[in-house]
């Protein structure tokens, strides 16, 4: 009984990491700028390591191997936002201007005078 327990809390969690760095990945390819894809890489990504590595800590059980992996998540936890921040500070120094949405796409400007439609 706790074995099969056990075992359907790591394919949870496992499968949240996997869904979590899935989400972390469609963000980074379809967000517009520096800004909101140091966003979402560093929430949705650093969920998604962590769900993983605890999958994987409760999969190495009371061991040696599961102290290492909890040292690796408190790792990603601490580096992972921290990195985030510090390149989108560093494009905010150098001018990157973030993409506004009252800005419009060119599908919702005419083209002829300029004007949105």
């Amino acid at each position: 009984m706790i074995e099969t327990i056990r075992f359907w809390t790591i394919v949870v969690l496992l499968g949240l990491g996997v869904f979590f760095t899935l989400v972390s990945t469609i963000g980074v390819i379809r967000l517009p700028d520096i800004y909101a894809r140091a966003h979402t890489a560093s929430q949705t990504d650093t969920l998604g390591a962590g769900f993983a590595l605890a999958g994987v800590a409760v999969a190495f059980g009371w061991k040696q191997g599961a102290i290492y992996t909890v040292l690796l998540l408190f790792f990603v936890f601490i580096t992972n936002p921290t990195a985030a921040h510090a390149i989108a500070r560093s494009a905010a120094e150098t001018g990157v201007e973030p993409i506004l949405a009252e800005e419009g796409t060119d599908a919702e400007t005419d083209e002829t005078d300029g004007e949105t439609t």
